[in-house]
């Protein structure tokens, strides 16, 4: 005797503008009970629907995202770029010129005596005339997934200009020197998950000092990979999402001797360089519960420090005097504050960068700070699988007027879908230049100017890049141009062990021109076998 099932009856509704279903799968979904064998002793059949929804808003009948290189707007909602009502991201006006809409602030007179103390002793450090702008604009080497999960962070070596360090999602450390191209170093041990920031000791060039999402400060040597734990909020392991603390934020007061780091519960803890231990109890300084992403040292005043996080706020605070409420300045968004830096020459001004589209700057921390002097409207609100965008300064630039940032939003150049690292002017809100490549189609969410050269290292997915000006890649011997291949073998090696690759990305680095490089170092050692027989 057959057992009947004890289970209600799930019936399946199609979307006619799916696609057609094979022949089986049509007479599993179109086979009809009777009454009474539908409804048994209450119950009443489950409906599954297959309905295409949108994205944003959940709801039938339309669809949003990236249709190649255009982004398609929900009707629900305002722009997806500016935020507001009326329009779409393709009209938006803003997408057109990044100045749209702003009017620069104009100089406030003031009594305050730091106004007075800036104008005397500040002021006159930064040189009255204007340099031109270098933009970096042409992909000199690069290193194709060098690591094995999606690159976080960057930073230059404080004195060898060649030399670049990296951190990825899996918690690696990568040593690049790409002035050699090959030479490159990455160590796996020190951290087991993202490697969140990184700074180098200001006494020792040798070694840096890195923050990571597993609770740990390591203090590392570039030369041996030898690391030494500074501190480690974690120390039983896991016991839960509500006690597992990871580390964010991170900067170093040379002048105090310590590192500063901050957690996802909104808490500044403090290290010794010299001894290597833990200082004092951790303090409050944003709201409990929340991500402090971001610390930054005023590079004149190391005794103010800005935060920032996800409770909207970028807020500044005296060392001198640090507890939890007693902030001096608290600087409003309206989402989430992916960075927040001072400006790095006269320390004077801040740059932020929020998920509301927005980059805004005060330009002056001794004048009124309740409103920014500019909001500058820039596509960098992603959904997931990306290092958090932020808008960095040149260092190199007096009138400390660049920066750079990347570009979430893909644009349609010559039939192919890019997403440029633009360079924004912050005094005028104009965009100076956008740099692309049409071989690299990820999105380069991670980018950092040399402080002493016209190069800039951009991080995407897992892969790395170095860019020149043109004008002085065409002195430089074609040699010296190269691109290294890496992973191949990992990813082998990945596949038999049934691990799983994470790009973080939906795209992929176009290799068009794998094949013509390979023929071109054929070609090369030819050449160069026929010389020595010669």
């Amino acid at each position: 005797m057959r057992r009947k099932s004890l289970f209600p009856q799930v019936v399946i509704d199609r979307d006619t503008e799916s696609e057609e279903s094979s022949s089986e799968e049509e007479e599993e979904a179109n086979v009809v009970l009777p009454e009474e064998e539908r409804v048994q002793k209450g119950k009443t059949p489950i409906t599954i629907t297959l309905k295409k929804v949108c994205k944003v808003c959940k709801k039938s009948g339309h669809e949003a995202g990236f249709r190649g290189a255009t982004y398609i707007d929900c009707p629900m909602k305002p722009c997806f770029l500016c935020k507001m009502p009326g329009h779409t991201t393709v009209t938006c006006p803003h997408r057109v010129a990044t100045e749209y809409g702003m009017v620069p602030a104009p100089h406030k007179n003031t009594t305050n005596p730091l106004e007075f103390v800036f104008q005397r002793q500040l002021h006159p450090r930064l040189p009255p005339i204007k340099p031109a702008h270098v933009i970096p604009d042409q992909v000199h080497c690069a290193v194709i997934r060098y690591h094995s999960r999606r690159v976080t962070c960057l930073e230059f070596h404080p004195t060898n200009n060649n030399i670049l360090l990296s951190g990825d999602k899996k918690g690696q450390l990568g040593i690049w020197d790409f002035g050699k191209v090959h030479e490159k170093t990455v160590y796996g041990n020190i951290h087991n998950c993202i490697l969140n920031n990184m700074k180098f000791n200001p006494t020792n060039d040798g070694s840096i000092y890195a923050a990571s999402s597993d609770g740990t400060i390591s203090c590392t040597d570039l030369e041996t990979g030898i690391s030494l734990s500074l501190m480690n909020l974690n120390p039983n392991g896991w016991e839960g999402p509500s006690s597992w603390r990871m580390l964010y934020g991170l900067d170093v007061n040379s002048d105090r001797s310590v590192v500063l780091v901050a957690d996802n519960f909104g808490y500044l803890y403090m290290a010794d360089i010299r001894s290597n231990n833990k200082m004092s109890k951790p303090t409050l300084i944003h709201k409990k519960g929340t991500k402090v992403v971001g610390l930054n040292c005023n590079p004149l005043q190391p005794d103010l420090l800005l935060s920032c996080g996800n409770d909207h706020f970028a807020r500044i605070w005296d060392m001198r005097c640090l507890e939890a409420g007693s902030s001096l300045y608290n600087l409003e968004h309206k989402r989430v504050v992916s960075s927040a830096y001072f400006s790095p020459l006269s320390g004077s001004k801040i740059l932020t960068t929020s998920l509301d589209n927005r980059i805004r700057v005060w330009d002056s921390i001794f004048g009124n700070l309740d409103y920014p002097s500019r909001e500058i409207v820039h596509s960098h609100d992603f959904n997931r699988y990306l290092t958090a965008f932020r808008a960095e300064w040149d260092a190199k630039d007096s009138s400390e007027s660049l920066v750079v940032i990347g570009r979430y939003i893909s644009e349609n150049y010559d039939g192919a879908a890019l997403h440029p690292i633009d360079f924004i002017n912050i005094s005028t809100g104009q965009l100076v230049a956008e740099v692309m490549d049409p071989n690299i189609t990820t999105i380069s969410s991670v980018n950092k100017l040399h402080p002493r050269e016209d190069i800039l290292a951009s991080g995407s997915s897992r892969s790395l890049f170095i860019w020149r000006p043109k004008k002085l890649d065409i002195a430089l011997p074609r040699e010296e141009k190269r691109m290294v291949l890496c992973g191949e073998v990992s990813k082998k090696r990945n596949k038999k062990h049934g691990d799983e690759s994470d790009d973080d990305s939906k795209y992929d680095i176009v290799r068009s021109k794998d094949n013509s490089l390979k023929q071109k170092k054929l070609a090369s050692k030819s050449s160069s076998y026929k010389s020595r027989r010669s």
